[in-house]
This record gives structure tokens, C-alpha cells and sequence, in this order.
């Protein structure tokens, strides 16, 4: 496994699917819910979003090269994308609900469009698209996975989470992450751009 390739890539989705942010989102939507529903909430919504990502990245620039939509099209697109996703968070209000009722929050809104959202999906193809060996692919997968586990361990710990850092920690932390996702975002858009004209 490629640890570079590993350490940029855990960087990159650390930031856009900010485990701290969403486990405290998770809180909010699982409200006073018993040890085991929130147990299984979390997992699924782990399993699902590991899935749709690791898929999506390996098989979805084959379905763009199917529509002739190309590489360097999409990363100019996708840094766009997670620029904007940076902007919101950066600019915008964090808002918790209080839900109280047991309903599945697995695949909505945790999943998609949570962790696995456009600009998570966005990442993970240009990340898939950056290497051609197996130990980058490797490497990519294993930082998903190790992105969501994270998560995962988060979202359990989640009630005490929420006493430690607080609504003003997170929207530190938010904004924070939010800038260096910016700057991700302005490098894909450099990176195809540059592709297309060299």
C-alpha cells in the first residue's frame, strides 16, 4: 500500500466528511434513542456509504468515459464542487433537530448526502483517477475505510462528543476544515486545467 497515497487521501476526506461534525449531526437525529438503535443506525449508514464510495470511485470514470465526459472535465467540475461545499462550510449556520421518533436515518440523511454526498463522491472518483496501481487503489480504499471507522467510533461516542466540543467547537472546527477543503478544491481545478492545456 501507497502510504502517501494513503495520507493525502485520509487528509482530503477527513475534511470533507468531517467525522466530528457528522457524529454530532448523528446525535442530533438519534436524539434520546436506545444503545442498540443507535448502534445499528450508525453501522448502517457506515457499510452503505463505504460501499457507494468505493464503487463510485472505481467504476464511475468508466460510466463518464461511456457518456465521453472527460477526466480533466470532471476534476475542473469537481473542484468546483467541493469549493462550494468549502464555502457553505465555511459561510453557513449549523443547525441541529431535535428527533426523537425511532426512524431508519441510515441511507437518509446520513448516508447520502452526509458521508457519501457530491462532493464526497466527487473526491473519491479524482482520488481513484490519480493512481493506476493496485497498492494506490488499495491505499484509497483503505482511507475511506479508515475515514468511516473513525466516523463510526465517533457517532457511538457521540453524547459525550457533544458535551466536550459544543455547538461554538464544532463551527470552529467546521469553518477550519472548511478553508483547507478550499484549497483542495482550487488544486483539482489546477490539476485539470493544466491537464487540458499541456
Amino acid at each position: 500500500m501507497d502510504t502517501s497515497i494513503y495520507l493525502h487521501a485520509m487528509t482530503a476526506l477527513f475534511v470533507i466528511i468531517d467525522p466530528i461534525g457528522a457524529a454530532l449531526i448523528f446525535n442530533s437525529l438519534v436524539g434520546n434513542g436506545n444503545k442498540k438503535y443507535r448502534y445499528v443506525m450508525a453501522t448502517k449508514a457506515i457499510i452503505i456509504s463505504g460501499l457507494t464510495l468505493i464503487m463510485f470511485g472505481n467504476y464511475g470514470e468508466t460510466l463518464f468515459s461511456h457518456l465521453g465526459i472527460n477526466i480533466n472535465s470532471l476534476r475542473i467540475s469537481g473542484g468546483l464542487l467541493l469549493f462550494f461545499t468549502a464555502f457553505q462550510m465555511i459561510t453557513s449556520d449549523i443547525g441541529f433537530s431535535s428527533k426523537g421518533e425511532q426512524t431508519d436515518i441510515s441511507v437518509f440523511p446520513m448516508s447520502i448526502p452526509l458521508l457519501a454526498g457530491p462532493g464526497t463522491l466527487t473526491l473519491a472518483l479524482l482520488l481513484f483517477s490519480q493512481t493506476t496501481e493496485p497498492a494506490g487503489n488499495m491505499a484509497v480504499a483503505a482511507a475511506i475505510i479508515s475515514t468511516l471507522l473513525l466516523t463510526f467510533v465517533l457517532m457511538i461516542v457521540s453524547k459525550n462528543l457533544k458535551k466536550v466540543i459544543g455547538k461554538t467547537g464544532d463551527e470552529i472546527l467546521k469553518r477550519f476544515l472548511g478553508v483547507i477543503l478550499a484549497a483542495l478544491a482550487i488544486q483539482f481545478i489546477y490539476d485539470g486545467i493544466n491537464n487540458m492545456v499541456g
